[in-house]
C-alpha cells in the first residue's frame, strides 16, 4: 500500500459496535467501484481513518481486530468522549489523502454516495456536503435541525439545505487549514466558505437508523448556539471587531440620548419633573453602556492588528515564491 493514499476516509464512533462490521463491509464494497477508481490519476488507494469518541463498548476492541486483516484501517482513540468536533479534528490532523470524506458510523450515510461527492468535487470545488432526501429522523432531530439550517442560511449566506450532514468531501488543503473547537462542526461549510473555499451540496441517501439510539439530545443545543454566534462573529466581525462593538454602541447611545432629549424636553418646556424617573436611569445607562461597548471595540481593533499569529488571508498557489522566513 503506498505511503500517501489517494482518499481518506474519516469516521467518528461513538458506541456503535453494533455497527461497525456492516459498516466496514460496505465502505470497502464502495471503494471497490471502478468507476470510483477512474475519478484517480494515478493507482487508487485509501485510508479508512476510524476516530473512537472514548467509546465504553467493545468499538475499539473491534477495529483493533480488523487492523490484522485490513491494512487500510487506523484507529485513533480518545481517553474519553470529546465530542464530534474533537474527533473530526484529530481525523482531519492525521489525513494524508489528497480527498477527504467523513462519514457517520450509525450506518444512516452511504459510503456508495462517496464517488458522486469526488465528481462534484472535480467540477472545481473544495467542499461538497451530502443534503440527506428523504431525510429517515424523527421529528426530535427533524425539526431542530430544520430551524439551524434556516437560521444559519438567513445569519451566513451560505445556500445549503443540511449543513450538518456528517457526509462531506474535501480537498486535503480545506481539513487542513479548519480550525475546530466546541461544537462547531456543524459550521465547517461556513468556515470553509469564509475562508474563499468553494462550497455546494448533492442530495444523498439516508438511511434509517439499525441500532443504538441517537447521540443527539437537548444538552447539544444551547452549545451548538453558542457556537453559532461564535461562528457569526469570527466569519463576520473577527478582522473588524469595532464593525460589531460600534454598531451596538451607536444604537445604545442614539437610544440613551433620545431618552435623555425626551427628558430634558419636558423639563425645560413642560416643567415636567426629573428627579426619581426611572426612565431618565435609562438613558445614563444606555450611554455609560454606548461607550463601553466603543471601548471593547476599540481594544479588539489594537488586538487585531497587534496578533501577527491569526491569518489575514487564505492561499491558494504560490508561483516562482520563495517560503516566507519570520524576521529574527
Amino acid at each position: 500500500m503506498p505511503s500517501t493514499p489517494a482518499l481518506s476516509i474519516i469516521v467518528p464512533f461513538y458506541n456503535e459496535e453494533e455497527s461497525l462490521s456492516m459498516l466496514l463491509d460496505q465502505i470497502y464494497q464502495a471503494m471497490a467501484e471502478e468507476e470510483l477508481h477512474r475519478l484517480f490519476e494515478h493507482p487508487f488507494t485509501f485510508e479508512l481513518l476510524m476516530v473512537d469518541d472514548g467509546s465504553t463498548d467493545g468499538s475499539a476492541c473491534f477495529i483493533r481486530e480488523q487492523i490484522v486483516r485490513k491494512p487500510e484501517v487506523k484507529l485513533i482513540s480518545f481517553q474519553k468522549n470529546f465530542g464530534k468536533t474533537a474527533a473530526l479534528a484529530a481525523g482531519f490532523r492525521h489525513a494524508s489523502g489528497d480527498y477527504v470524506v467523513t462519514l457517520d458510523a450509525d450506518l444512516q450515510d452511504d459510503p456508495f454516495a462517496v464517488r458522486k461527492l469526488i465528481e462534484k468535487l472535480q467540477e472545481g470545488y473544495d467542499l461538497v456536503s451530502g443534503w440527506k432526501r428523504p431525510r429517515n429522523d424523527p421529528l426530535s432531530k427533524t425539526i431542530p435541525s430544520g430551524i439551524f439550517n434556516t437560521t444559519t442560511r438567513l445569519f451566513t449566506g451560505i445556500a445549503l439545505h443540511d449543513l450538518n450532514c456528517g457526509l462531506k468531501a474535501y480537498r486535503k488543503k480545506v481539513v487542513k487549514t479548519l480550525d475546530l473547537h466546541g461544537e462547531m462542526h456543524r459550521y465547517i461549510p461556513v468556515l470553509a466558505q469564509w475562508s474563499g473555499f468553494r462550497v455546494s451540496e448533492i442530495p444523498v441517501k439516508h438511511n434509517v437508523r439499525r441500532f443504538g439510539t441517537t447521540k443527539f439530545g437537548t444538552s447539544r443545543i444551547f452549545p451548538g448556539l453558542f457556537d453559532f454566534f461564535t461562528v457569526l462573529f469570527i466569519t463576520r466581525y473577527l478582522r473588524q471587531p469595532m464593525h460589531f462593538f460600534g454598531m451596538l454602541s451607536l444604537v445604545s447611545f442614539f437610544a440613551g440620548f433620545g431618552i435623555s432629549l425626551y427628558v430634558t424636553i419636558g423639563k425645560v418646556f413642560f416643567s415636567q419633573a426629573v428627579v426619581n424617573r426611572p426612565i431618565l436611569f435609562l438613558g445614563i445607562l444606555l450611554i455609560i453602556v454606548a461607550v463601553q461597548f466603543f471601548s471593547i471595540g476599540l481594544l479588539g481593533e489594537m488586538l487585531t492588528r497587534k496578533a501577527s499569529g491569526i491569518p489575514q488571508y487564505t492561499v491558494r498557489e504560490t508561483v516562482n515564491v520563495e517560503k516566507a522566513t519570520s524576521d529574527e
